[in-house]
């Protein structure tokens, strides 16, 4: 099936009235103490919070298109607790209880969020219902009951996550072939390109310069280099996510993973009761190519998937147009999950890149040598780890400051994490599209054989990645 509108940045623009007018671009030199290269969720918090703090700043943020371009204004609106990254490696240099703290910083980030929204007039349609992991196959059943046991070794357990069996499961979602899940309460929907235009406009009316249509470069130690002038600062903020391979010398830092989307027409009433989804919880899977869904304001389903991973040389898509196949998959997810939507319209397609670090862990950092600090490789999280990342990027800037106050989130274990770069091409390109082509056939394995172990190809697949 072909969407109706395929691009243009995203449906969530759509949803709204379009794309956001372009603000004007860096008009020549310019000297500050904090630049901050990107105006995403990164980029926009960083500011706020800085400004919080200490209202006499300087700070300009600069942009190459306009502030929420990026995967900030195309995800999947998930606002969740859930640390996608591994505990264990964390915990090899910080400690276990560093690890902890960090989850448990997660958690509190989700309401820090819808509470400075609310505090902010900012309307993002946020709803705070959950979110549910389902299994629609025994192995996935088998993973769902993994990762619950996992979770409680490090102290998570319920209330803050429970397995639901069968029947609790159909209860919030009637999926085809449903045969349990895992629920947690620390997750929101949110509308993401209604949370990052309101944090722009916060951020400007707190003083801080947002120069739109503005290429970087270079970033070398406190000096930003654009096509429109140099910005010159004691501080500069890399927050460029899944767009960083674009700058001189971070080609290979992280890989650019691409990740497409579709919006079906808004349902009637009797399709959502004929699917039993009944509540806003986000919903997602346990299969190794995962899927991610919404409920969103007006009654439609945002659903998103990997589809095409990764792009040769880290390039990155044409305004958010996704291919054909990628749609064509998507709605066979949406379809296969609830049966009761073949023939629903899908009225928009999209997609976007987030950065993944190559031991798939999310870091925070500032070198006070060279004034540069960075906040990034979410691998899919970021809506709620941006946040937590800009708090953590105001603490380490202020005490190099001189501040007294004390900052909890310096001494989480992502702070000043490096991992080594990805492979370069041609053997990145092959390693990405043949890992995930393990991935699609292990799934393709495990819903046709029925057994309850996981495939052996997703067990490589997962090891060569540096995921497992």
């Amino acid at each position: 099936m072909t969407a109706g509108v395929n691009g243009d940045v995203s449906f969530w623009y759509a949803d709204f009235g379009g794309l956001p007018q372009f603000r004007a671009a860096l008009a020549g030199d310019t000297q500050c103490d904090v630049a901050i290269v990107g105006a995403g969720y990164t980029g926009l918090w960083t500011a706020y919070y800085l400004m919080k703090s200490d209202p006499t700043l300087r700070i300009v943020i600069v942009e190459k298109e306009f502030a929420g371009f990026g995967a900030s204004g195309r995800n999947g609106g998930w606002l969740s607790g859930e640390m996608g990254w591994s505990r264990e490696r964390y915990a090899e240099k910080t400690g276990r209880q560093s690890v902890i703290d960090l989850q448990m910083a997660m958690w509190s980030t989700v309401d820090e969020v819808i509470d400075v929204c609310a505090h902010e007039g900012i309307d993002a349609d946020i709803i705070k219902g959950g979110s549910l992991q389902v299994a629609t196959t025994a192995a996935q059943a088998v993973r769902v009951r993994e990762y619950v046991r996992h979770e409680a070794e490090w102290g998570v357990s319920a209330p803050d996550l429970v397995f639901l069996d069968r029947s609790e499961t159909k209860a919030r979602v009637d999926a085809a072939d449903v045969l349990c899940s895992s629920f947690t309460p620390h997750a929101a929907r949110i509308q993401p390109a209604k949370l990052v235009q309101g944090l722009a406009r916060v951020v400007e009316g707190l003083g801080v310069r947002i120069c739109e249509l503005t290429t970087v470069t270079e970033i070398s130690p406190h000096r930003v280099v654009t096509n429109r002038g140099t910005v010159s600062a004691e501080y500069i903020i890399r927050a460029t996510e899944g767009f960083t391979a674009g700058i001189k010398g971070y080609r290979r830092e992280w890989l650019p993973m691409n990740s497409a989307m579709i919006a079906t027409e808004p349902l009637s009433h009797k399709q959502w009761s004929q699917i039993g989804w009944n509540g806003y919880e986000t919903l997602g899977d346990a299969a190794h190519g995962y899927m991610y869904a919404q409920r969103t304001r007006e009654g439609r389903i945002a659903i998103g998937g990997r589809g095409l991973p990764y792009r040769f040389g880290s390039a990155t898509d044409s305004n958010g147009r996704t291919q054909a196949r990628t749609v064509e998959m998507l709605e066979e997810i949406l379809v296969r999950m609830f049966p009761a939507l073949a023939g629903t319209r899908i009225d928009h397609a999209w997609c976007g890149v987030l950065g993944v670090p190559r031991d798939w862990c999310a870091t925070v950092g500032l070198d006070p040598k060279t004034g540069i600090g960075w906040a990034g490789g979410y691998v899919g999280m970021g809506v709620t780890t941006s946040n937590l990342a800009a708090r953590t990027l105001r603490g380490l800037i202020l005490a190099q400051n001189g501040s007294q106050e004390e900052f909890a989130e310096t001494s989480l274990p992502w702070v000043n994490r490096r991992v080594r770069k990805w492979e370069p091409e041609p053997f990145r390109w092959l390693g990405v599209h043949g890992l995930y082509t393990m991935f699609r056939s292990a799934d393709r394995s495990e819903r046709h054989r029925g057994t309850e172990k996981t495939s052996r190809k997703a067990q490589v697949a997962a090891r060569i990645a540096g995921r497992d």
